[in-house]
């Protein structure tokens, strides 16, 4: 399964890739929303992780993008290091899949990806 995660921070960054692999999930990274905008025209996902704040677009902006413009229904969790209710309420109007926040614990972060995915857990 081919996943995009787009985070900004370099060591979440690379946490996040060595755990996913490491489960086997094939793991494209954008540190960026301008580079989550080219992964997402070029690519498809089985899953999407996505943090809220992003540098030039965030996080947001790319749900948006990817629903609205590429009329994707691909699953999205969202990974912030805000638990506001607000920002928890904006990215669930955008169909998004899940929210989880930062730190977490990566177990969860696996059982919550393969809960979405309907993996076997």
């Amino acid at each position: 399964m081919r996943l995009l995660v787009c985070e900004d921070n370099k060591l979440v960054m690379k946490t996040l890739s060595v755990v996913l692999e490491k489960d086997g999930f094939n793991v494209d990274l954008a540190e960026d929303g301008n580079r989550a905008f080219e992964f997402l025209h070029k690519n498809i996902y089985d899953l999407i992780l996505v943090d809220i704040h992003l540098p030039f677009h965030s996080g947001l902006e790319v749900i948006k993008f990817l629903r609205s413009d590429l009329k994707q229904k691909t699953p999205v969790l969202v990974l912030s290091a805000f638990s506001d209710l607000e920002m928890q309420r904006q990215a669930g109007e955008m169909e998004i899949d899940g929210y989880m926040v930062k730190p977490f614990n990566p177990a969860d972060l696996i059982r919550k990806i393969r809960s979405i995915l309907k993996l076997d857990l």
